[in-house]
């Protein structure tokens, strides 16, 4: 997809991957860009620094997400891409609260399935349009320390293939970010855990490697260039690496409860 004259909804886009991702399509010079976040007046912050709009909404909400959805396509243009960047961290095991669990499949996997269930039929109609979603490393290898993270990553890998797979002969470009640790407020103070064992990249190291990915209409975008050997060496030999990932659990003196 070129982004040029294009309408591009951003979520999560007050700060982090998001931010980022708003900063940098905005100098393909897109027809325009709405920073949509629960934070309303960080989203504001980011649309005002683009020349943007902004949208307050809580990606967790199927209709809140269709309510969006209609008043873009109503009151400035309908909407070619859909970035689908808002996510949250739960760290924890067994211990994590129901209510983080199901935050966390509401927000890191249902928002983008709302997504798709609000947009896919109409863009269908007008010919096409593209998803973005952020999931995370985490969703194609897991996520130590924190198991509904991992779980929901996992989830919103495995529907993006879904949406390529059923809907991509129909126009429906979809790319998922799987990035390791990245410099956002979510992982400040994890430089030193095993998210972060191949060290942190920028949030806008991860915003230019999606714009390349939209470009050249890739499903996968891996901004840290390790992680495919990963993929392969899981793939090669599942009982070898969760033998390596216990080693690396340990090595973090993580619990195991």
């Amino acid at each position: 997809m070129d982004l040029r004259g294009k309408t591009i909804v951003i979520t999560g886009a007050a700060t982090g991957i998001g931010r980022a991702l708003a900063m940098a399509m905005a100098r393909f010079d897109p027809k325009h860009i709405v920073c949509a976040d629960m934070d309303g007046p960080g989203a504001q912050h980011t649309a005002d620094e683009i020349g943007g709009s902004a949208y307050t909404v809580d990606v967790g909400s199927d209709c809140a997400i269709a309510d969006m959805i209609d008043v873009i396509e109503r009151d400035i243009a309908p909407i070619d891409l859909f970035c689908s960047n808002a996510g949250i961290l739960r760290i924890g095991g067994l211990e994590t609260s129901l209510t983080d669990w199901q935050k966390s499949w509401d927000i890191n996997v249902m928002a983008h399935v709302s997504a798709a269930r609000h947009l896919v039929p109409r863009m269908i109609q007008r010919g096409g349009g593209y998803f973005l979603n952020i999931a995370s490393a985490a969703g194609l290898l897991n996520q130590i320390g924190a198991a509904s993270y991992g779980v929901s990553k996992h989830a919103a890998v495995g529907f993006s293939e879904w949406l390529a797979i059923t809907h991509g002969d129909q126009g429906i470009g979809v790319s998922v970010a799987c990035p390791q640790a990245v410099k956002t407020a979510m992982t400040e103070g994890m430089e030193h855990s095993a998210a972060a064992v191949d060290g942190m990249i920028s949030a806008e190291d991860v915003a230019n490697s999606c714009i390349e990915a939209i470009e050249s209409n890739r499903f996968l975008v891996l901004p840290h260039a390790k992680v495919e050997g990963y993929i392969q060496a899981k793939a090669a030999n599942y009982d070898r690496w969760i033998t390596g990932m216990q080693r690396l659990r340990d090595k973090f003196d993580l619990p195991k409860i």
